[in-house]
């Protein structure tokens, strides 16, 4: 294709409507008709990057293949095109704003009074038009995080709507607000997103595409409502109402023909419909499944799903893939005693004991992964969760009974987990960690090689603390083996132990590498065990 085409998604009336979602699902049905497509997220705080910011605050932070600590949607992203992002994907308005300071700093700017309008709204159309500029790519999709009317928003807008004016036909709008029912009138109101449009076409913009997010199937008559009153074609005005699974998005979408609306404003051909089978195979998978798997996830965010979103995701495609429904079950780490431990863990098939930092929910881990040993229930910890493993078998089968992660006591004298030596020096927090990824050898006649068919694989990482390799030997002379090496620095990336039926560790994130097209081993391989036991 000689031009590249740009699609940007705003959205209005409230956050958290799933624009992350919807962009995924469009660029998942334009790839389904044979198109490229990558999407970015442009996300309006001052934050360089989620990196530093609490779970709470804006749920899982996700790491790309080069090393960025990005926003959550990214995973989406990846998890529907099954295509890895990159740095280039994610933008925050304090990388936007570093960038311009820099230029002044260096003089780039020939003493002209630096200003929000140009210069950060050229940056932010520069970072919007590298993906396209690069040639490989036929649509790029840029997801403008906030909502229309956000201060922080505006240079976005601004920005969009400047590319917009600059390209032309080449580029489209697609808005999605929110269409409240109210209970006590027994009707759905429209007037929310008439003036989350209105806003917009305020800030020069006039959407394309609506697409409205809300509960139940609209009447014809809404949707006919809001395409006169927001000046759009009724054709173009889509509802995504509540689903069952995210993943069902796509084909609600498609059955509306978003796609085809969107490749003829483009002024491209609109024939034919995507191949969405392997997608329907898996979603048919995962609604007429009737057994279950029933994996317990521990951590001290778990009122907060969104903390552990890759996780979620990749149990559940692997649980899809066994032909077997997921139930989930979010147990706090912080509420684990020796008193409840049988009562919270006994009855699952499996148990995931989560990543995370700091001291909070620590000791709960670890009466966990004691009972989970002792008990031999397939057992999966990843990153700060294996860390725990070899804490906990340090302390009850090595018997050092002071044996800790020096992030947690740093005076403690066996420093089974220790900080990395490239960290020791390190004083600035954000952007600092072991980021992205790293190869890792894994031994043969292991569950990890049984898992991945090769003895040489690639995951990524986040983390800044690692196994001590002084007391290598003496876990390894207990039980607990050293399965996945780093071939360049020697450090330890997979422990597991033998004589259990699935009792793993990975100081890698695999989550983040697990798609809807091709699930993570590690996951697949721990729900197969799960499902045995």
């Amino acid at each position: 294709m000689a031009n590249t085409k740009y699609i940007f998604v705003t959205g209005g009336v409230v956050s958290s409507l799933g624009k992350g979602i919807v962009a995924a699902s469009l660029g998942k049905l334009l790839q389904a008709r044979g198109y490229k497509v990558t999407i970015q997220k442009f996300d309006p705080y001052i934050n360089i990057d989620p990196g530093t910011l609490n779970p709470y605050e804006h749920g899982e932070c996700y790491v790309t293949e080069d090393g960025r600590e990005t926003d959550l949607d990214l995973g989406h992203y990846e998890r529907f095109l099954n295509i890895p992002t990159s740095k280039a994907n994610n933008v925050t308005t304090g990388r936007i704003y570093q960038n311009v300071i820099d230029k002044e700093r260096r003089g780039d700017f020939l003493g002209k009074t630096v200003q929000v309008v140009p210069h950060i709204t050229d940056e932010i159309k520069r970072n919007m038009m590298y993906l396209g500029k690069t040639g490989k790519y036929d649509f790029v999709i840029t997801e403008i995080g906030g909502t229309v009317g956000d201060i922080e928003s505006l240079p976005y807008i601004e920005s969009v709507r400047q590319v917009r004016w600059e390209l032309g036909k080449n580029c489209l709008c697609i808005h999605l607000t929110y269409v409240p029912y109210i209970a006590a009138a027994k009707e759905v109101k429209t007037k929310p997103t008439q003036h989350s449009v209105k806003l917009l076409q305020e800030q020069g913009i006039q959407p394309n595409i609506l697409v409205l997010r809300t509960e139940k199937e609209l009447s014809k008559n809404i949707c006919r409502k809001v395409a006169l009153f927001c000046n759009v074609d009724e054709d173009a005005v889509i509802q995504s109402y509540d689903v069952s699974s995210i993943y069902e998005v796509p084909v609600v979408l498609s059955k509306q023909g978003m796609d085809k609306i969107v490749l003829q404003k483009l002024g491209m051909p609109a024939d034919g419909e995507p191949d969405l089978t392997l997608w329907k195979n898996f979603l048919d998978n995962m609604k007429n499944a009737d057994k279950t798997v029933t994996i317990g996830l521990v951590g001290k965010y778990v009122e907060l799903p969104d903390a552990y979103k890759s996780i979620n995701e990749s149990l559940l495609q692997a649980a899809a893939y066994h032909k077997r429904k997921l139930d989930l079950r979010f147990i706090h780490s912080e509420k684990i005693t020796e008193k409840n431990v049988e009562e919270l863990l006994g009855d699952l098939d499996g148990i995931v004991v989560a990543p995370g930092f700091g001291q909070r929910g620590i000791e709960g881990k670890f009466i966990a992964l004691k009972y989970a040993r002792e008990h031999n229930k397939p057992t999966f910890g990843v990153c700060l969760g294996m860390q725990c493993m070899v804490i906990e078998f340090a302390r009850n089968v090595l018997g050092l009974s002071e044996a800790n992660s020096t992030e947690m006591d740093p005076k403690t004298p066996h420093k089974v987990i220790d900080l990395m030596e490239e960290q020791k020096n390190l004083t600035v927090m954000g952007g600092s960690m072991r980021l992205g990824a790293y190869d890792c050898k894994i031994e043969k006649d292991t569950q990890a090689y049984k898992a991945y068919q090769s003895d040489l694989i690639r995951e990524r990482h986040r983390h800044r603390f690692e196994f001590n390799n002084e007391y290598k030997q003496a876990f390894e002379d207990k039980g607990m083996k050293c399965t996945g090496i780093n071939p360049d620095t020697g450090l330890v990336e997979v422990i597991e132990i033998p004589e259990l039926k699935w009792y793993l560790g990975t100081q890698f994130h695999p989550e983040y590498n697990s798609t809807v097209a091709k699930p993570n081993p590690l996951f697949m391989s721990f729900i197969e065990a799960a499902i045995k036991n």
